[in-house]
C-alpha cells in the first residue's frame, strides 16, 4: 500500500513518546501490505474494523485508534488521525 501521509504518524509519534515503535511497526507492514479487501486486513490486524468510509486500526494494545481511508482499487491507504481512545469515542472524528 502507498501510504500517505506518514507525518501524520511522525506527528502522532511526538504528541504521544510511547507511540513511535507501535506507528512505525503498524506503519512498516501497512507499506509492504497489498490489501484488496478489509478480510486481507483482519489477517494481520484482526482487530480492524469498518467505521463507515473508513478502517479503524488499533494501536499500542487498543490505547490509541488509526483512522484511515483505504482504496483498494489504487492500492492507497489515506491516514486520516490518530487519536486516543478517549477522543475516538468522543466521536469529533466522524464529522
Amino acid at each position: 500500500m502507498h501510504v500517505i501521509s506518514r507525518k501524520k504518524l511522525l506527528d502522532a509519534a511526538a504528541q504521544h513518546g510511547d507511540l513511535a515503535a507501535p506507528l512505525d511497526a503498524w506503519y512498516r507492514i501497512a507499506k509492504k501490505a497489498e490489501w484488496r479487501s478489509l478480510d486481507d486486513i483482519r489477517k494481520i490486524f484482526p482487530s480492524a474494523d469498518r467505521a463507515g468510509i473508513y478502517t479503524v486500526f488499533n494501536i499500542k494494545g487498543n490505547t490509541f485508534r488509526l483512522i484511515a481511508e483505504v482504496n483498494y482499487k489504487t492500492g492507497r491507504l489515506y491516514i486520516r488521525q490518530v487519536l486516543t481512545h478517549a477522543e475516538y469515542d468522543n466521536g469529533g472524528w466522524k464529522s
